[in-house]
């Protein structure tokens, strides 16, 4: 949270601040993480679980998955309202034409808000003179299906997944669930609570290894933002918190 110290006309001080929502996501996300694999962990020493663990487990994973995300877009809208109001508050000289450089051009183009996250990183890249981040990096992939799961799980829609495939089968199009296996399948240890017969997605998906890939890769990929632009990131005195188990 950034404070400033202000003086009314009549010799009253006052206090007026600016709250970092980014921070408060990402280190939620990297809790629920942590809680995540306290269950796991608990599971593989006594083999037991109950329906209420099942269900802690559950709550803790799906969140840090999305306030992961939540993270993502509140980082770089903070950003933006900083650079816009002349408010970045860990800015040395050299970068106060960058960031006003930022400010102007993007004043002169609408519709920031409405812009896609991903966007928004790529567009303020390139108002910079900095090389947007490449779309076949490893980070920038696992953060575009992260958003994309994340926009799922909140625009839910229920459809009908097909268990098992008979000879000759003909399959109608491909499901969500199909399209998450295929870009998830091998990015990270399965959720260990999920039964054999279960589905990928959400079952054996959703563990301690998916939400650790999630907070970690929204870490490098904000990393690599600020890295670029030679700005400290909002998250760096904090970053020994961040761990994942």
């Amino acid at each position: 949270m950034n404070k400033i110290p202000l003086e009314t006309n009549d010799g009253e001080s006052m206090i007026r601040f600016r709250d970092c929502f980014s921070v408060r996501y990402i280190q939620s996300a990297a809790l629920l993480c942590r809680l995540g694999l306290d269950i796991e962990k608990n599971k593989e020493k006594t083999g037991q679980i109950t329906a209420e663990m099942i269900l802690r487990h559950e709550v803790f994973i799906l969140n840090s998955l999305l306030s992961s995300v939540a993270f993502l877009e509140s980082t770089i809208n903070e950003f933006y309202a900083d650079a816009a109001d002349d408010a970045y508050f860990f800015c040395d000289e050299k970068n106060e034409t960058l960031l006003r450089t930022i400010r102007e051009k993007w004043r002169n183009e609408k519709n920031f808000d409405r812009a896609p996250m991903i966007t928004k990183y790529q567009k303020i890249l390139d108002i910079a003179g900095k090389s947007p981040s490449c779309e076949k990096d490893p980070v920038f992939l696992d953060v575009r299906n992260l958003i994309e799961i994340r926009n799922y799980l909140m625009h839910y829609k229920r459809e009908w997944v097909v268990v098992g495939k008979s000879p000759g089968a003909v399959r109608s199009e491909e499901t969500r669930s199909e399209k998450f296996e295929k870009m998830l399948k091998d990015k990270f240890v399965e959720n260990p609570l999920a039964q054999k017969n279960q589905q990928f997605f959400p079952d054996k998906c959703l563990g301690h290894g998916c939400a650790e890939w999630a907070v970690s890769n929204s870490i490098r990929f904000t990393d690599d933002f600020f890295k670029s632009l030679d700005l400290p990131a909002p998250y760096d005195g904090i970053k020994n918190e961040l761990v994942t188990r």
